[in-house]
């Protein structure tokens, strides 16, 4: 019988889900606390979306890996080395989309680096850009390397990350000013490709603080091994399980693994902290112990007690287009900028202008009673209900698009 792990499924389309509405809300100026970053260090809900997808990247490599290494090395690099470009150049062209913006009363080009203010121009990095580098690296150590060896190698990386943040960096190695990865992305890169919603310009999806998400994508692969190795019996898919030790062995190895991960993590953290923005080692082992854990809770509920309801399926049809409904969310908003509505006049006596989304919002879910932050949630719902059904009518027409 053919393995499948519906868990696996809903957990990639429930992480797709959540980037998409925490990427999209009604206004940043209004968030619920949950639904944002983590000003530096520490980890919010929020936190924990980008590693659970790089995580979950590697889940699924554990079921491709084994058909590449029987196809030999010719078909992987061809494979791997196809993908990892069609994914960052994604992520590239979602940066310089819709190509055109509007400075005043006219449409101009979006060039590679502004005319009018040499310091901005098109960014280089990104999610995905980071995806497909990880994935890139992560699927060499798969793929060449045996499980032990890879532990040993992911190890070898956070520890060294560590040492060239604490030896490389300024007076305080772990602060925005201090780190010491953007004196080289502003090198290898140039100020004007680099993200500057800091004030300044640093790149939280840097080329430095890309080294550790490597290994939060192999940490992935791992657990996806374990998974399938422990997993090969009818347990997974029969109402009445065969044994109670093979889950028993699966969800206490994946429940013991996560809690001592997420233990080394706050131990590290003590010299090392948690830090989403330059992804710290630390913050490797705690996010891949929630990760791991989290799974775990899913294949119980989900693949051991027969849990499938509305919400199971809801997440799902997200895990089924999981690339192509982030593309879709992130230059859907930025297409539909070009088309400008009247929207009064400003205090000088200029033309203002909205655009569609922005204006549902403004008029519809501004309008919901409560706080500004009910509003602004309210439309993050909005937007990622009508992504899930573009996601949920590519389903029922069985489209997939796959890179």
């Amino acid at each position: 019988m053919k393995q499948r792990y519906y868990s696996l499924d809903v957990f990639r389309g429930a992480t797709v889900a959540l980037m998409i509405m925490v990427n999209n809300p009604g206004t940043w100026a209004h968030m619920f606390a949950p639904l944002k970053h983590a000003a530096w260090h520490g980890c919010s809900p929020t936190d924990l979306v980008f590693p659970f997808f790089l995580f979950a990247v590697g889940n699924a490599m554990s079921f491709v890996i084994p058909r590449l290494q029987e196809a030999g090395p010719a078909v992987f690099w061809k494979k791997v080395l196809k993908r990892t470009v069609l994914i960052f150049a994604i992520g590239l062209f979602i940066n310089w989309w819709p190509f055109i913006k509007w400075e005043g009363a006219e449409l101009v080009l979006k060039q590679w680096v502004d005319p009018s203010d040499p310091s901005r121009g098109i960014r280089i990095l990104g999610v995905l850009q980071r995806i497909a580098i990880a994935y890139c690296f992560a699927s060499i150590l798969a793929y060449y390397f045996k499980e032990k060896a890879i532990i040993w190698i992911s190890a070898g990386i956070l520890l060294l990350y560590w040492a060239v943040c604490a030896m490389a960096g300024g007076a305080d190695p772990y602060s925005l000013e201090g780190w010491f990865g953007t004196k080289y992305d502003i090198a290898i890169l140039g100020v004007p490709h680099i993200y500057k919603g800091e004030g300044v310009p640093f790149d939280p999806e840097g080329l430095m603080s890309t080294l550790p998400a490597i290994v939060q994508v192999v940490f992935g692969y791992l657990v996806g091994v374990f998974i399938k190795k422990q997993g090969q019996v009818d347990w997974l898919w029969s109402k009445v399980p065969a044994s109670n030790e093979p889950h028993f062995k699966l969800l206490a190895g994946m429940f013991v693994t996560g809690f001592i991960l997420v233990v080394l993590a706050w131990v590290w953290a003590l010299g090392f902290p948690i830090n989403k923005k330059i992804w710290t080692s630390s913050y490797v082992l705690y996010t891949t112990g929630l990760a791991t854990m989290t799974i775990g809770g899913m294949i119980w509920f989900i693949e051991v007690q027969g849990v499938k309801n509305k919400l199971t399926q809801f997440f799902d049809v997200f895990g089924k287009n999981p690339l192509f409904i982030f593309v879709l969310s992130g230059i859907l908003p930025r297409f539909l900028g070009l088309f400008r509505i009247s929207d009064g006049v400003a205090e000088d006596g200029t033309q203002k202008y909205i655009d569609a989304f922005a204006w549902f919002y403004k008029y519809v879910c501004a309008k919901v009673p409560g706080i500004p932050e009910v509003g602004s949630f309210v439309y993050s719902l909005c937007f990622l209900t009508l992504m899930w059904v573009i996601c949920y009518w590519l389903d029922k027409k069985k489209i997939y698009v796959k890179v």
